[in-house]
């Protein structure tokens, strides 16, 4: 049993290091598969003085699958503000944390192929856990692909003793648009404040990465040949407001990166393309 918390974070930030690489590594290749020619743009970034580490992005633009697809990673440490403690397990006592994890956002170029989220991370105040999730928001319904998502995902929560039902319902709660009165998309898994059996919780924290991958392939290459016209992109382009929307509004991750002092390109990474 892993006891000490400085060998964890290592365990934990090698993996979100080797799991950035092998999701843009396996996007560029269903990029290619499309005759694309675009490739990941990385770019680092490190935070100011009054806290420590940084993180990279990778970002692909305008390609033929990919209308804009990001990647990131970072490993940070610093003290969150006051007013901010009271809401991050562990840190009310002086504030100090240590945070590592990947978060992913792809916008499709195809309007029939969804937008697909997905983040993992380690967390470490005065205690420590994962968090993370996937969930998916079509602008077309799709009531096959969205069984087969979920059926996928409890395939993985099932494996690692997890409670798929609790997370399910977690993900609906968590994103929704109160003021629309509707979810921002068909829903995943969400969750957070993992804070026992690390070996387990990291456990499924890689089969969780391995099978982003997995589920993000199929989808996208069930769908990638399929046709589409205007219509079918304008209301794509209605569903990309209300993202936008929630990530400003609501989003927590995008609250905690700005708070912790994060690349504010990075953090706002998961907004959608700016067309019309």
């Amino acid at each position: 049993m892993i006891n000490d918390i400085e060998i964890k974070k290592k365990l934990a930030n090698k993996w979100f290091i080797f799991l950035q690489s092998e999701i843009c590594r396996k996007f560029e290749i269903i990029e290619k598969s499309k005759s694309g020619s675009k490739n990941f743009k990385k770019r680092k970034w490190e935070k100011n003085k009054e806290s420590e580490g940084g993180g990279n992005s990778f970002l692909l633009e305008n390609g033929s699958v990919f209308e804009k697809v990001g990647v990131n990673y970072s490993q940070v440490s610093g003290k969150f503000k006051k007013e901010f403690r009271s809401k991050i397990l562990g840190a009310k006592k002086d504030g100090k944390y240590w945070a590592s994890g990947v978060s992913v956002v792809a916008h499709m170029r195809n309007p029939k192929i969804p937008a697909i989220h997905f983040n993992t991370r380690f967390i470490v105040t005065d205690n420590s856990w994962f968090g993370g999730g996937i969930d998916v928001t079509p602008s077309h319904s799709d009531k096959k692909e969205k069984e087969k998502f979920h059926k996928k995902l409890k395939e993985i929560c099932l494996k690692n003793n997890k409670n798929y039902n609790h997370y399910k319902k977690w993900c609906d709660k968590y994103f929704y648009l109160p003021h629309l009165k509707e979810p921002r998309g068909v829903g995943g898994i969400f969750f957070d404040y993992e804070t026992s059996d690390w070996e387990k919780n990291f456990s499924f924290i890689r089969d969780l990465g391995l099978g982003f991958i997995d589920i993000t392939t199929d989808i996208i290459n069930k769908k990638n040949m399929v046709k589409w016209n205007v219509k079918d992109k304008n209301k794509q382009f209605l569903k990309r407001k209300k993202y936008i929307v929630f990530n400003i509004l609501y989003d927590r991750g995008t609250k905690f990166g700005l708070n912790s002092g994060g690349n504010i390109k990075s953090i706002l990474m998961s907004l959608p393309p700016l067309k019309n």
